[in-house]
């Protein structure tokens, strides 16, 4: 058994756990934050993606010893109380969805995306990065729509509002 100590969604947990644990089990089964999905195990559909030290890691193939004194932000670590992030909004706002499966790995991807393009995105950006997150049901228009959406409210953000900003993803 391993002792590791992560940040996850602001707040500091330390677990005890074997050292095969993968990062997705260690969310899920031991912190019960089980909106990171499992839909693969072997990184191919991206329901799994978290941000790691601020940037997407899709959590399936990844040991939680290896992140002892990381930062992990989870689907659940991405609402500001009852305000939704405004990657979920914009999901929500263009209906981004249909079955959710998929929402959650998308959704932090679309934000890590967003991040590290300054919100300068366009459609051919947008589906090759999307390359990786698997959505068996919309066909990803209104998907390809919302992330979109969320980069023009990004760039039209007000630089001190950080509403999209290296932090928050």
């Amino acid at each position: 058994m391993a002792k590791v100590t992560l940040t996850i969604n602001d707040k500091t947990e330390t677990c005890e756990i074997e050292n095969r644990t993968l990062l997705v089990q260690l969310l899920r089964e031991h912190l019960q934050l089980t909106g990171t999905h499992v839909g693969c195990d072997t990184t191919q559909c991206g329901a799994c993606t978290v941000h790691v030290d601020g940037k997407a890691v899709k959590s399936c193939t990844v040991l939680a010893v290896s992140l002892d004194g990381v930062s992990v932000k989870t689907i659940e670590g991405m609402a500001d109380g009852e305000t939704l992030h405004p990657v979920q909004q914009a999901f929500y706002e263009n209906h981004g969805l249909q079955c959710g499966f998929c929402t959650p790995g998308i959704v932090m991807a679309a934000a890590d995306m967003i991040g590290r393009h300054d919100g300068q995105l366009d459609e051919k950006v947008v589906r090759e990065e999307l390359d990786g997150n698997l959505c068996r049901c919309t066909g990803y228009q209104n998907i390809v729509k919302a992330i979109l959406a969320a980069s023009e409210s990004h760039r039209s953000a007000d630089p001190q509002s950080g509403s999209l900003g290296s932090s928050d993803v």
